[in-house]
């Protein structure tokens, strides 16, 4: 691109593509095209046969030649993943959910063709105070409380289309940093927005930024930092599914700022849709001229390329990463030296993560102050969280800094399903900490979650319920982490798997008093001597269990019980027999035969010695005759 100005002309021509999409700004042509039919293609999406819709769909408009008339869409994560697949009708604004590859010929005869909205497809919700139901797209309650910054263009643009990337103001804040401000004043903004890295850490974007350029020497590196590992988290992944040309233009804004000139970004083989859109976004970019030689005319250049993870969780800490791009075994490395001194290939490199690049071309075009005003005092803008578990919406969510727990797992999650109570939420991943319901009026920052025990981490958030045996939690995240210890430290390689041997012992019935006592004291050393934050932050959930449901371990210890009815070791199931029917269900689907009775005479009893504690007889009986103690 050799201008600014020429950029400017493309957006003219580009917003053709989205106009029917756009509330604000309207095209004054429309190329013809009266209806755009937004598909989500997203890897949730897609797992739901999403690719088959969109077949479907073009298949069908050609069959009706409405070729110009009707465009299919593919997109991002629209968030909402509960209601996947999702597709989204404008200018109607009509927001369609669960939808089958059978159901577009529905839609093409009712609502394409008739204008008649399929109303059994269509999202739709009451309003507890007025019980008005809700339709309009902008009006979902799951949205209300949500401000994207970082997700902006993720399900309503194509990310493999450039010029619709180009049409939302895309790679004008990279003309913008280039023509007309220093490095230094890139910098400057960046850190008067208060932008802090959404990779967990929370460090100061900015000041990163100035470590790197105030290196001496002209061979430096800018890394973007896609190994999303935390179970349960997909924050990242989907905004490289959806919207690649932000994170690209946020890693050249970054490469300028601190004299760079080439740049990687170190993902997840697993991650296929992102691979490819990368791929695809990095080849276009080029072509636009915004990599490669002399972009903007200014003579700055600047190149990207991927290199490929092989999923080890610990290549998330940055040493670990820059020795898996050098080609070397992913262990970290002591610091200092950091890597803004001491990098990849030994020299001067920043790293930063997908959501904190994604940030960065909003702040360059809208403003530093425009950005602080978002959030609290000490943490600015707005996150990006993976929300899961024990919730009715589950998905992706990004809500200004400040806003609380109760306001994400019930304003925006709908709470827990089933009429369950909730019991815990699980914030920063492995790393984190469980909290609890006196929590949930916590304001969100990174300050606050570490002063109640947990940690924002990338942005995962497991919500728990009733059903949850916490300390079988606390193991959960103890063996992920024992799996995923590079080893090189003998805290992490020992230590960890010393705290996973006795949360087994307790989960089987074999703990005792003393180890809650050993477990609290080797969490703590563990802590204070680990090598990198993997093995820093690893006994996390154990402390925050301990602290806040310490009446389970002791049940289990004790009573040699497991209140949630979760840990096999410590089940014994039941039957009634003033229930049961002798209707011998229960035995004919027993695996090991260990129910005994005489069907329509003796009622049924289950031999504890041989029963395996499957649960088959509780899910096959009809009439609540089978008990889990």
């Amino acid at each position: 691109m050799e201008s600014l100005e020429a950029l400017k002309q493309v957006r003219e021509e580009a917003l053709k593509k989205v106009e029917l999409r756009l509330q604000e700004e309207k095209h004054p042509e429309s190329e013809g095209c009266r209806m755009n039919i937004l598909c989500c293609a997203g890897t949730g999406c897609t797992a739901g046969n999403s690719a088959k819709i969109i077949e479907a769909l073009n298949e069908e408009i050609s069959k009706r030649h409405l070729e110009g008339q009707v465009k299919v869409v593919k997109t991002g994560c629209f968030g909402l993943c509960q209601r996947g697949p999702i597709m989204a009708v404008y200018p109607d604004k009509v927001f369609y959910c669960h939808v089958k590859p059978e159901d577009v010929s529905r839609i093409m005869d009712e609502h394409v063709t008739q204008g008649k909205v399929c109303e059994d497809l269509q999202l739709s919700e009451e309003n507890p105070e007025t019980h008005e139901v809700i339709k309009d797209i902008d009006k979902i309650t799951f949205y209300k409380k949500q401000q994207r910054i970082a997700l902006r263009n993720c399900g309503l643009i194509n990310p493999e289309d450039i010029e619709e990337y180009i049409a939302m103001r895309g790679y004008e804040a990279l003309g913008k940093a280039l023509t007309s401000m220093t490095p230094q004043q890139v910098i400057d903004e960046v850190s008067k927005s208060g932008l802090r890295g959404r990779g967990g850490a929370g460090f100061p974007t900015g000041r990163k930024w100035q470590f790197e350029k105030d290196q001496p020497g002209d061979e430096k590196y800018v890394i973007c930092n896609a190994d999303e590992g935390d179970p349960g988290a997909f924050m990242d992944r989907s905004l490289l599914e959806g919207d690649p040309h932000a994170v690209l233009e946020g890693m050249a804004i970054m490469a300028y700022a601190v004299g760079a000139h080439q740049g990687y970004i170190y993902i997840r083989a697993e991650y296929p849709i992102a691979v490819k859109r990368l791929q695809i976004a990095i080849r276009q970019a080029e072509e636009y001229g915004f990599l490669g030689k002399n972009i903007f005319n200014t003579g700055f250049d600047f190149d990207i390329e991927l290199r490929l993870g092989a999923g080890a969780f610990v290549c998330g800490e940055e040493t670990a990463l820059i020795a898996s791009i050098e080609g070397k075994r992913g262990m970290p490395t002591p610091k200092p030296p950091f890597p803004a001194v001491k990098g990849v290939w030994g020299k001067p490199t920043s790293i930063n993560n997908v959501e904190t690049l994604g940030n960065v071309a909003q702040i360059i075009d809208k403003g530093a102050d425009w950005y602080a005003a978002i959030g609290t005092e000490k943490s600015k803008g707005t996150k990006v969280f993976a929300l899961g578990g024990k919730i009715r919406n589950t998905g992706l969510v990004e809500i200004p800094m400040g806003t609380t727990l109760r306001e994400i797992i019930y304003d925006i999650g709908g709470g827990c399903p089933n009429g369950k109570k909730f019991k815990a939420v699980q914030t920063g991943g492995p790393s984190g900490g469980c909290l609890t319901e006196k929590e949930l009026d916590t304001p969100i920052d990174y300050d606050n979650l570490i002063q109640a025990g947990s940690m924002m981490g990338s942005g995962g958030m497991i919500v728990m319920d009733e059903d949850n045996c916490m300390v079988d939690v606390a193991k959960f995240y103890m063996e992920f982490i024992c799996d995923e210890s590079c080893g090189k430290c003998t805290p992490c390689r020992v230590g960890t798997r010393r705290l996973l041997e006795m949360l087994t012992k307790i989960t089987d019935g074999e703990g005792t008093m003393e180890m809650l006592d050993e477990m609290e004291k080797l969490c703590y050393e563990i802590k204070d001597t680990a090598l990198c934050g993997l093995g820093q932050t690893a006994p996390n959930p154990i402390l925050s269990t301990l602290k806040n449901f310490r009446e389970e371990y002791i049940a289990h210890i004790k009573d040699k019980r497991c209140p949630a009815g979760v840990c096999k070791h410590l089940l014994t199931y039941t039957i009634d027999p003033d229930k049961c029917r002798k209707c011998s269900l229960c035995a004919r689907n027993c695996p090991v035969s260990a129910i005994d009775g005489v069907p329509g005479k003796v009622a049924y009893k289950i031999d504890t010695a041989r029963c395996i504690k499957c649960g088959t007889c509780m899910q096959s009986c009809r009439f609540g005759a089978v008990s889990r103690k």
